[in-house]
C-alpha cells in the first residue's frame, strides 16, 4: 500500500481510504495481492512456472495446468472486481467531499458579491446622489 508524502497536502478523502485500508488485515492483503498480481515479477514467474509445467510434469495438451489457469483467472478476476469496486467507492467519497468543498464555496462566494454590491450601491449613491452617509452602526 503506498505511503503518503507527508510533506504534501493530500485531499481528505485519500487520507481516509488510505487509513482504512491500513487498519482492515483484509483489505491489507487484497492490496498485496493486487499489486503482485499487477506487477512483471508475476507475468515472468508465471512464464516459468508454465514452461517447466509443460516441458517437466504434464504432456500436451496440459488438461491440469489448463484446469490450474482457469481458477486462477477466476481468483484474479475477482481481485480485478473488487479493485473497480474499491476504486469507485474512493472516488464517490472524493466526490462527495469535492461537491461539500466547492458547494460551501459557492455560498462563501454568493454573500461576498451580495456584500459588494451593496457596497457599491452605497458608495454610488454617496458619490452621486450627495446623500448623508448611513447612520454608523
Amino acid at each position: 500500500m503506498p505511503k503518503l508524502d507527508p510533506t504534501v497536502l493530500h485531499h481528505p478523502a485519500v487520507v481516509e481510504q488510505l487509513n482504512k485500508r491500513a487498519a482492515d488485515v483484509q483489505l491489507r492483503i487484497a492490496d498485496k495481492i493486487t499489486a503482485f498480481a499487477g506487477s512483471m515479477n508475476f507475468v515472468y514467474l508465471h512464464i516459468v512456472l508454465f514452461a517447466i509445467w509443460m516441458l517437466v510434469f504434464e504432456k500436451s495438451p496440459w488438461p491440469t495446468l489448463t484446469l490450474i489457469v482457469s481458477l486462477e483467472a477466476i481468483f484474479l478476476s475477482t481481485f480485478v472486481m473488487i479493485g473497480q469496486n474499491r476504486q469507485a467507492a474512493f472516488q464517490q467519497a472524493k466526490s462527495d467531499t469535492d461537491y461539500h468543498d466547492v458547494n460551501a464555496l459557492l455560498v462563501e462566494n454568493t454573500d461576498l458579491t451580495r456584500a459588494i454590491n451593496q457596497l457599491t450601491k452605497e458608495v454610488h449613491q454617496r458619490l452621486f446622489n450627495g446623500a448623508a452617509p448611513p447612520p454608523a452602526e
